[in-house]
């Protein structure tokens, strides 16, 4: 059975271009051009993934996003790529507690949007039924054709960014990374972000690497430099 995605998005050409690539990549496609469709829709339908632009008529991406990160009975939780045309609203979009699980930026080639679509579903996200997987080995481990990354054999679950954050932190144990080097290896297309985007990073890799290692600091910060990572003891 071929993985489900459901487009959300109101213009029509997009939606359409997007649909033939990802059909031609195997998946089956569905779309929608309202957001305040959007829940109803899932709960009678659950996909793996929902690629959610961030201004749609009826309810926006942002809430939307919240919504089906909720919990809430008869809400699926699949996994979710953000999509806008606003490069003033990343910044926003990445700050806040969503747990989008990656983002594009308009205009994208639709060859990215598919290769984005492949990684998170790669990752395992949070797509419907996947199981998170388990690595051998002691330490941090990452798999780059999977985007996935585990500590002492537990699998992260992370999010393109977190990944990449977490791997450059991971790669250079004890050394200090600056959050101007931080941003430049999490955003290689120029964007401008805020210092406080590369916090609100640091404090979702603190709990999700503290759900793996209770009781240990393993990212500190370093007053007026930045960030390092340490491994655990």
């Amino acid at each position: 059975m071929s993985e489900r995605v459901l487009i959300v998005e109101d213009e029509t050409k997009i939606a359409g271009v997007l649909s033939d690539y990802l059909a031609q990549s195997g998946y089956t496609v569905h779309h929608l051009t309202r957001g305040d469709e959007v829940e109803a829709w899932l709960a009678a339908h659950p996909v793996d993934l929902v690629l959610l632009d961030l201004m749609l008529p009826g309810k926006s991406g942002l809430d939307i996003c919240r919504a089906l990160r909720s919990g809430a009975p008869g809400l699926p939780s699949p996994a979710i790529i953000m999509v806008t045309a606003r490069v003033e609203e990343i910044d926003r979009l990445l700050g806040l507690e969503l747990g989008a699980d990656d983002y594009i930026c308009k205009p994208f080639s639709p060859r990215e949007v598919v290769a984005r679509v492949k990684a998170v579903l790669r990752r395992g996200g949070h797509a419907a039924g996947a199981a998170p997987a388990q690595a051998p080995g002691r330490g941090l481990h990452f798999d780059d054709a999977a985007w996935r990354a585990s500590l002492d054999g537990q699998a992260l679950d992370l999010t393109v960014v977190e990944y990449q954050l977490l791997k450059v932190l991971g790669s250079r144990p004890g050394r200090i990374f600056s959050r101007e080097q931080l941003m430049d290896a999490m955003y290689r297309d120029e964007r401008v972000v805020s210092d406080r985007t590369v916090d609100s990073h640091i404090k979702k890799l603190r709990r999700k690497l503290e759900e793996r290692a209770p009781g240990q600091e393993l990212i500190h910060s370093v007053y007026g430099l930045g960030y390092k990572y340490e491994p655990p003891a």
